[in-house]
């Protein structure tokens, strides 16, 4: 039951990290005017989420967060989610034969992450027929948003570690029986 509550959890607080995320993206516009380009979150909750949960926690954070990034922003509705959802399976079906541990890791599949989405949703802009704003400064853009993912998926990793440490049941790990108590036995 307790492998199962913590999953039930990690579910609900990636997809309210990820509407955080996306609304954030929106509203705030400082990161934007310092960096000259915005930092998308989404791309290290995704490799967190394939390292930790389920196709189902993939597939709902690729279409729920995809679709809300997409709704608040130039991009066509229905562009981010198919990207976010090949990095979520790829790294799923790879996650035993990676280090998902190690903040070193974590770093590389961000920076790797950072790179394949918003080069998937170019993709599927594209795709469309849509013409995007491109130019020189499109590379800026991509070393922002690779950098940030690196930056922010080890920061992601250590948040829901401190989240679920917070916020769900920890089991009483002292055994009832103490080894220095001594036990009589017989009639006294």
């Amino acid at each position: 039951m307790g492998d199962r509550s913590i999953n039930a959890f990690r579910i609900s607080a990636v997809i309210l990290l990820a509407l955080t995320f996306v609304f954030l993206q929106a509203a705030l516009g400082w990161p934007r005017q310092w960096l000259g380009a915005q930092v998308d979150l989404l791309p290290p909750l995704m490799v967190f989420t394939a390292l930790r949960l389920g196709l189902g926690s993939i597939l709902g954070l690729a279409f729920i967060g995809g679709l809300s990034l997409d709704a608040l922003s130039l991009n066509p509705l229905g562009a981010t989610p198919l990207p976010l959802c090949l990095i979520g399976l790829g790294l799923h079906l790879k996650r035993d034969q990676l280090l998902r541990d190690e903040v070193f890791a974590q770093t590389l599949l961000g920076l790797a992450a950072g790179a394949v989405a918003p080069l998937g949703t170019l993709l599927m802009i594209l795709t469309a027929g849509a013409s995007p704003l491109l130019g020189p400064g499109i590379l800026w853009d991509l070393v922002v948003w690779m950098a940030g993912s690196a930056v922010a998926t080890p920061l992601i990793f250590q948040l829901m570690r401190i989240l679920e440490k917070a916020l769900t049941y920890q089991p009483h790990s002292q055994p009832s029986f103490r080894p220095d108590r001594e036990i009589l036995r017989g009639r006294h």
